[in-house]
């Protein structure tokens, strides 16, 4: 009998009890908004702050509404503005060209390599042909490029790197977590990242004045004395008349439920990891199927899962997808005519211009991607790459 699958990829587990009852907690007193705090009292904002910047080994973090104001925050912090280039990866989310969109400045898409990660060599003449000064660094779908060759290239070329950690957060590149190689590193907390308040957003960053600017950014007002992981007082005193507010705080509900869940992030990191071997396993070695390389610098966190068809025709690629459908296994296909559910691709965020890039096109053709939630067994992930091996198969054989 055919094999299918039943389970969901959109099923994420439930919040730790300790969360729910830290939220209740907050429910009940009624002060949610980050600075309604009671005399003594040190807000769950702030608290979560601390011990998320402890947890990077960062000097500041900042808790915001959302991922994708983060990135914006971040990148309005550097003093990007109208009609300003910003690099970035051409293998993203659409959040990402949406926070640089978001602030009137411009995409400058750079190519993909078919290890998921920037071309550090079009990177270079990106910068030549541009001028730009910012790189916005997508670790998309959790592929960690060279970061020390990366952060060599841009030292030298006077460009800051902001890195969007979205799908990053708990890994690291040669023993530096993930978003404290650049200036400032930005996280999510949205239910399909490593942390789940709904929605939510963290940044940080060794740079007291880029993080003043942040705080201020966020809607902190004359408040910033209450952040425990913020710069001194003194650093915001001339800032405060210059910066706008441009309000995105998170609240403290969203800070309860997630500081228990930032205290078991490493064991669910283990976790995740354990069923991208299983899944590794499972397709090892399947005709006309590649797997993405893991450097050794690179501890990554599997909490999704791409593989290449490379050179694959659409239609092709179109029924291998279908014939996963028809057996419960979802993938997402970024090399597909129009956008769908979460998925995009650069060439159709028609509002950045892009200009076609050759490898990136050749890349997408054919990278298919899933989700790995918790809710999975290791046993649920061989089964998925076996019906994966033997539907990719069916066709390669076909073909």
């Amino acid at each position: 009998m055919r094999e299918t699958f039943t389970g969901s990829f959109t099923q994420q587990e439930p919040i730790p009890e300790e969360a729910i009852e830290a939220a209740v907690r907050v429910l009940r007193h009624g002060r949610l908004h980050r600075y309604n705090t009671a005399p003594g009292e040190v807000a769950e904002t702030a608290l979560l702050e601390e011990e998320f910047a402890a947890f990077t080994g960062a000097r500041y973090c900042l808790a915001v509404a959302s991922g994708g104001y983060a990135l914006g925050c971040a990148l309005r912090a550097l003093g990007v503005g109208p009609g300003d280039a910003v690099l970035t990866n051409a293998f993203t989310l659409a959040p990402v060209p949406g926070a640089i969109a978001s602030l009137g400045a411009r995409s400058v898409f750079v190519e993909v390599t078919e290890g998921l990660t920037i071309d550090p060599d079009h990177l270079a003449r990106r910068i030549a042909e541009t001028g730009a000064r910012v790189l916005l660094l997508s670790h998309m779908r959790g592929h960690i490029c060279d970061m020390d060759r990366l952060m060599a290239l841009c030292d030298g070329a006077g460009v800051r790197v902001v890195e969007d950690c979205a799908h990053t957060m708990g890994a690291e590149w040669g023993g530096v977590p993930s978003g404290r190689h650049g200036v400032i590193g930005c996280y999510s907390t949205q239910t399909y990242k490593h942390m789940n308040s709904g929605e939510g957003g963290l940044l940080v960053s060794d740079d007291a004045d880029l993080m003043a600017r942040a705080i201020l950014l966020s809607g902190s007002y004359m408040l910033y004395d209450r952040h425990r992981a913020a710069p001194p007082p003194e650093v915001f005193e001339t800032l405060r008349y210059e910066v706008p507010n441009v309000s995105g705080r998170m609240d403290n509900l969203r800070a309860a439920i997630l500081r228990p869940q930032l205290r078991i992030l490493p064991e669910q990191v283990a976790r995740w990891n354990r069923l991208y071997r299983a899944m590794e396993d499972g397709l090892a070695e399947t005709p006309g199927l590649r797997l993405i390389p893991r450097p050794e610098a690179e501890r990554y966190v599997g909490s999704s899962f791409q593989f290449l068809l490379r050179g694959w025709p659409a239609a092709r690629v179109r029924e291998v997808v279908a014939r996963c459908a028809a057996r419960g296994v979802e993938l997402k296909w970024f090399g597909a005519a129009e956008p769908a559910g979460f998925t995009s691709k650069y060439d159709q965020w028609r509002y950045a211009d892009p200009a076609p890039l050759a490898r990136t096109e050749a890349v997408l053709a054919g990278l298919l991607d899933l989700r790995l939630p918790l809710t999975f067994s290791p046993e649920d992930c061989a089964l998925i790459a076996r019906i994966i091996r033997a539907e990719v198969g069916a066709v390669h054989q076909a073909g």
